[in-house]
């Protein structure tokens, strides 16, 4: 497995996470939490370009994966 297709769900997981503190923090102050979050939107946009870095990479050196 290429370092990009290891690192989307990696990235993935990490965002979740960061995802909820965000959010626990967000309740915790009484405030209420948004559908579209800077946290989820940053992951998705990671997780594209990872995935077009990839597909790329794949692409170009095939004989290597």
């Amino acid at each position: 497995m290429c370092m990009f297709c290891a690192a989307v769900p990696m990235t993935a997981t990490f965002g979740v996470v960061m995802d909820n503190k965000q959010r626990k923090k967000q309740q915790a102050k009484g405030r209420s939490v948004g559908r579209i979050r800077p946290t989820l939107l940053a992951m998705v946009f990671v997780i594209i370009l990872l995935m077009i870095a990839s597909a790329y990479i794949h692409a170009k050196f095939p004989r290597y994966f």
